[in-house]
Order: C-alpha cells, then sequence, then structure tokens
C-alpha cells in the first residue's frame, strides 16, 4: 500500500543578509546650525529683522519710558504720564512715518534728499537767531512748536545727510567719477562740514559724531582710499581734539571715563550712579518700576541713561535682550546694502545702518562707562521726538529696501492672501465661483 504521509521538501537554510549600517547620528549642536543657517538665507529674513526688531525695542522703550520717567513728572508738579503720553504720540506719528516711507518707491526717496537737506539748513540756522531758538541743558539746538513741544533740526539732518549723500554718490557712481579723489569728496565733505558747523554753533557735540560717523560710513561705502580715508578721519580727529581740549565741560565728561565714584574736580556723578544702577539690577533686575536709581539719584534717566534704568529693573536679560535686538536691526542693515545692485539703496541702506549702530554703541558705552557721555539718546527706545520722527522714518527706509529685493518680492508674492488674487483663478484653472458663474449663464432663460 502507498504511504499516507505526505512528503515534504527539504527545509533551506536562509541566508542574512548583513545589516545596513546606519546614517551617523547628526550632531544636534551642528543640526541647530544648520537651520540657524537656513533660516538666515531666506530672502524676506532682512525684511523680518528690521520690521520685528524696531517694533520691539519701540514698544519696549515705550514700557521704560513710562517706567523712568513717573518720578521726573511728579518732581516737575506733572502727571506721572506726562512724558508717556508725548513718547507715544511721537511713536505714533513715526508708526505713520515708518509705513509711507516703507510704501514709498526709491524714485521719491532720492526726489525728496534736496528739499529735506535744504529744510534741514534752514531750520539749524534758524536755531541761532535770538528769540527763536532754545537752549536745553546748555546746548541752544532747539526751536518752539507750541505749548511743550520741541524739535531739534540737528536729528532730521542725519537724515538729510543720509538721504542727499546716498542721491549723490549714486548720480557720481552711475558716470564713473567715483575714481577720482576730487569726487568722492567734494560736495560731499563741505555740505557735511556745513552741517556739523551749525550743529556745533549749540555746542551739541554727540550729534556732530553721528553725522562724523554717516560721513565716514558713505565714504567707506564708496571705495575712499586709504589715504583718503585717513585724510579725513585726522582732520576730523584734530577738529574734535580741539573742541573737547577748549570745553571744560567736556573734559570733565572725558575724566569721568570708568568712574566708580564721584571724583573731585570732576563732575561724574551721572556716570557713576549709571554704574550704579546696572550693578544693582542682577540677573533679571529688581522688577518693573522698582527702581531706586530714578527716585532722583540718577539725571536724564528716561532719556540718555535709560540704559541704567533698564538695566537696574530689568537686569543683565533686558540689557542682553536690548543688544541682540540691535545687532539684529544691525545685521538686517549690512544685509540689504550688501546684496542689492542699486548704487542709491546701498548708500543710503548703509548709511541708516551707521548711523543707528554708532548712536546706539556710543550712548550704551557711556553708560557702560567705557565712552565720555555725549548726551544722544538710544535710537528708537529713549525718551524724544525729535530723534524718535526721523529714526522711525529710515527704519521705513530699510524696510522699503528690503521688500524691494527680487528674492523678497517674489516671496511677498506668493504669500498674498487668496481673497486678493484675480478672478482667473491660480495655475490649477478658474476658481469654483467662476466656474458657477459659467454653469448659471449657459443655462436658457426659461430655466428655473
Amino acid at each position: 500500500m502507498p504511504s499516507s504521509r505526505t512528503s515534504r521538501a527539504p527545509l533551506q537554510r536562509v541566508t542574512r543578509r548583513p545589516p545596513v549600517p546606519r546614517p551617523p547620528r547628526e550632531n544636534p549642536l551642528r543640526r541647530l546650525h544648520t537651520r540657524a543657517r537656513k533660516a538666515w538665507d531666506r530672502p524676506l529674513t532682512a525684511y523680518y529683522l528690521i520690521l520685528g526688531g524696531s517694533l520691539l525695542i519701540t514698544v519696549l522703550g515705550l514700557v521704560m519710558v513710562y517706567s523712568a520717567s513717573q518720578i521726573t513728572a511728579l518732581q516737575k508738579s506733572l502727571p506721572g504720564t506726562f512724558f508717556f503720553r508725548k513718547q507715544f504720540l511721537s511713536a505714533s506719528i513715526g508708526a505713520l512715518l515708518l509705513l509711507v516711507a516703507s510704501r514709498m518707491p526709491v524714485k521719491l526717496h532720492r526726489a525728496l534728499a534736496y528739499p529735506i537737506l535744504a529744510g534741514c539748513v534752514f531750520l539749524m540756522a534758524l536755531v541761532q537767531v535770538p528769540g527763536i531758538g532754545q537752549s536745553v541743558n546748555g546746548n541752544q539746538n532747539w526751536i518752539a512748536v507750541g505749548g511743550s513741544f520741541q524739535i531739534q533740526p540737528s536729528e532730521f539732518g542725519k537724515l538729510a545727510l543720509v538721504l542727499w549723500g546716498a542721491d549723490l554718490l549714486a548720480r557720481k557712481e552711475d558716470k564713473r567719477l567715483l575714481t577720482q579723489w576730487k569726487h568722492m569728496l567734494v560736495p560731499l565733505v563741505p555740505v557735511a562740514f556745513l552741517l556739523l558747523g551749525l550743529i556745533m554753533l549749540g555746542g551739541d557735540m554727540g550729534t556732530a559724531i553721528i553725522l562724523t560717523a554717516i560721513l565716514f560710513g558713505l565714504l567707506w561705502l564708496a571705495g575712499a582710499p586709504t589715504r583718503l580715508f585717513a585724510g579725513v578721519l585726522s582732520v576730523a580727529g584734530l577738529l574734535g581734539f580741539v573742541l573737547i581740549t577748549t570745553s571744560e565741560n567736556r573734559m570733565g565728561r572725558l575724566a569721568c571715563i570708568g568712574a566708580t565714584e564721584p571724583r573731585t574736580g570732576a563732575d561724574c556723578w551721572q556716570a557713576v550712579h549709571g554704574i550704579y544702577a546696572l550693578a544693582s539690577g542682577g540677573i533679571f533686575g529688581s522688577g518693573l518700576g522698582a527702581s531706586v536709581e530714578k527716585w532722583g539719584q540718577l539725571p536724564e534717566a528716561h532719556t540718555d541713561f535709560i540704559f541704567a534704568v533698564t538695566g537696574e529693573e530689568l537686569g543683565l536679560a533686558g540689557t542682553l535682550s536690548v543688544l541682540a535686538l540691535f545687532a539684529a536691526l544691525g545685521y538686517a542693515g549690512i544685509r540689504v546694502a550688501g546684496r542689492t545692485e542699486d548704487p542709491f539703496v546701498r548708500y543710503a541702506a548703509g548709511g541708516v545702518t551707521t548711523w543707528i549702530t554708532a548712536q546706539a554703541v556710543i550712548n550704551i558705552g557711556a553708560v557702560l562707562g567705557l565712552l565720555p557721555i555725549a548726551g544722544v539718546p538710544l535710537p528708537l527706545f529713549s525718551y524724544g521726538g525729535s530723534a524718535l520722527l526721523p529714526t522711525m522714518f529710515a527704519i521705513g527706509l530699510l524696510i522699503a529696501f528690503a521688500r524691494d529685493e527680487p528674492a523678497a518680492r517674489a516671496a511677498l508674492a506668493m504669500r498674498q492672501p487668496r481673497f486678493g488674487r484675480k478672478r482667473g483663478g491660480g495655475p490649477s484653472g478658474p476658481g469654483r465661483w467662476n466656474t458657477m458663474r459659467r454653469r448659471v449663464s449657459a443655462r436658457s432663460s426659461g430655466e428655473r
């Protein structure tokens, strides 16, 4: 009889494949660095840094002005919110100027350069007329507008020098005249010295230093040779040395660098108490509104030394945040100036970046005791409408230039809302609404 057992095929030995080696795990720090680098290289990075950084600085400045100015207002028998309301009004007008400047075309900015320069020269000369110009803290650089409002024309002179100088150098670059030293210097340097002379007639050396920094920034962007650059720097340094040594007040400020206690023969009260405010803040500060130095010990707590009050109330974390915002703003301005092919945009963006960065360095350096007290406000942060308005207009310039980059323009066009698109629909075909309209129109008149 045949066997009832079923026959089975012999078992085959399964050969094991060699294990596939896993890719090595990427270092988390290197991965973070790669992501950060990709984020920095995006087309809209400069646009968002300028817009977000400037708004954050302005809002934080409003908070600190409110906190630092209450005691000063009460000491002058004014409401506690007096300085805050004036600063808020200036910030609102400045926001409107920022929006207008960010939407203006480059041609209109260039067309406004000469009228702004002429208006600033006229107002700066008008300051020296007796009965019109007013003196504040020993500097006659103010004009009364009405009530408690005053304007300082020299602050608008910074914007005028940036726009006019950028337009002048751009025209000469188009004609290939910047290879000759006389075209690089004339008339840029004489007009800059005219503005510096009008400012120094009022005794405001801090603003004159900022204008000098803008002039050097424009010359550097124009490719000035080392000998020419060194010559202009030597002349400016010699004039600065003469102006400092011939003034007892300026020599006293110079002697207060690094002071930790009031010295005999030098009035270092403001510098020393600025250091005290920073030192008592610690890591996270004593709390918003809990500053001790603003109770009459620290002069100009809401203007030139608002950074010291920030360090006392918000601590090292608050001051480092402010420094990081200014660093981001400076980086974005340099990026806009470096990536454009328009010479006017390059000079104007570089001039605005030099202006804001130099003024922030001079103000913070004075508060830290590393530089002499120059009496310049912290841009977008300190109290003062005359300084805030032209600075916000300059920020609007940077935003307009950042939006005008081809890659940024294309990225912004892709992010338009659907409701703003044309009725033709997207690349996939007509929209649903247009399709329904065609279906309705194809029906006969008697169809319901």
